[in-house]
């Protein structure tokens, strides 16, 4: 019985040993107060391409607000000649926060429809909108 109880108790040792050296220490996360309200944005002119039966948009933004913009998303509406919404993309999330004076590429994807006419593209964030980015030809310093 002595031996079994030993032998039991080097597993759990050499198991526990094997769970604290998997577990690398994660770099600490610096937490970031989200920017609140109208954000700011400059914008490069966008190009749309077709690709197969899709409409394909890329176009750059910078972050041009005073704080990071949590849950910036960009979506894409096409209509046709009555104002009836033909098509859509699926949004464009960025999963981190968009800092200040960064760059994000966006691509929009929307299904081809014959009687597409024009389009909105709307941006937001988690805790407010931007109502109308500012077109650029070269982002500010």
């Amino acid at each position: 019985m002595g031996r079994r109880q030993t032998l039991v108790g080097i597993v759990g040792v050499v198991l526990m040993a094997a769970a604290t050296a998997a577990q690398s220490p994660a770099p600490p996360t610096k937490f970031v107060t989200p920017f609140k309200g109208e954000g700011l944005l400059e914008m490069m002119p966008s190009k749309a391409s077709n690709e197969g039966n899709l409409v394909v948009t890329k176009f750059k933004v910078k972050n041009v607000s005073p704080g990071p913009l949590v849950g910036f998303k960009v979506e894409e509406f096409w209509y046709n000649a009555k104002g009836q919404t033909v098509s859509g993309s699926q949004a464009f999330r960025l999963q981190k926060p968009f800092m200040p004076g960064d760059v994000v590429e966006v691509t929009l994807k929307s299904p081809k429809t014959p009687d597409m006419e024009r389009k909105l593209t709307t941006f937001s964030h988690q805790h407010g909108k931007v109502k109308n980015p500012k077109q650029v030809q070269k982002f500010s310093s």
